[in-house]
């Protein structure tokens, strides 16, 4: 490829990134700015430029309780995601026949199925044991996560030879020592896209944690952001102070899991 075509892609390339990460720009842009600022000006800098809508955002959404909450929810939820769905996807991998078959089209027709469908019914079954916390927000995230999960591992371990485990086999291996030390370490790359997936699902969530956690004690960040819109006000350079302090997380997650993130993109592209 000649120099003068790398450098007009380069360009193209980076015209397409401005534009995809201009509204992030104009997020951090108008928390900012006053109230007023943001309404003069949506798309730049005003005269009100301030840093104290961060302060007033922090202490307004109580946010180490609110962080603390969404924390524990989304890291407890992505840990069973993961486990579970990752040995049920070796387990359909491994063993074929017409069950293991049913079982996966069953996992991908879940996928069709919509959560308001199924709203009620399962907050009334919840309801009817008094066990609506956060461990049964977490039972919930899994139930509506592990399907595309398992389909995600599944193409991952479909690609992982099967001589690992006659080998594995041969050296007197268990098959969840095999799974545990040599197949799933193989496909980390798709792990860590499962996670930040299912991360940034959980962490965002507000209907269902609105449905399950709605009390003093209990509120994520997406429910605390919900006291920053009023009948008659809406505190939009707050709100949006608080979610560019919400996203810090998230994208401290996908720099640390990129290169797995990256890899496994590139795999699939491959394949």
């Amino acid at each position: 490829m000649k120099k003068s075509t790398k450098i007009l892609l380069g360009f193209l390339f980076g015209i397409i990134a401005l534009f995809w990460f201009y509204p992030f720009i104009i997020v951090i842009i108008n928390a900012l700015k006053g109230k007023r600022g943001i309404f003069q000006n949506p798309l730049w800098f005003t005269r009100d430029f301030t840093f104290s809508n961060f302060k007033t955002a922090y202490q307004a959404l109580d946010f180490t309780s609110s962080f603390f909450n969404s924390l524990v929810i989304t890291v407890a939820s992505v840990i069973v995601i993961t486990l579970v769905s990752a040995v049920a996807a070796y387990a359909l991998s491994r063993v074929k026949g017409p069950f293991s078959s049913i079982l996966y089209y069953l996992c991908a027709g879940t996928m069709l199925i919509p959560f308001q469908s199924i709203m009620i019914p399962l907050l009334s079954l919840f309801g009817k044991v008094n066990f609506l916390n956060r461990t049964s927000l977490v039972i919930m995230n899994t139930g509506l996560s592990v399907s595309l999960s398992i389909i995600l591992f599944y193409g991952a371990f479909q690609g992982v030879s099967k001589t690992l485990d006659e080998a594995a086999a041969l050296d007197g291996a268990y098959p969840f020592k095999t799974f545990v030390y040599i197949i799933f370490p193989a496909v980390s790359p798709m792990t860590g896209t499962v996670v930040i997936l299912n991360a940034m699902k959980i962490w965002n969530d507000y209907l269902l944690p609105s449905l399950v956690v709605n009390k003093d004690g209990m509120y994520t960040i997406p429910l605390k952001m919900y006291s920053f819109f009023g009948e008659t006000n809406s505190q939009w350079q707050l709100a949006l102070a608080g979610l560019v302090l919400s996203m810090v997380p998230i994208i401290i997650l996908f720099l640390l899991l990129q290169k797995q993130v990256m890899t496994s993109v590139t795999e699939g592209a491959i394949k």
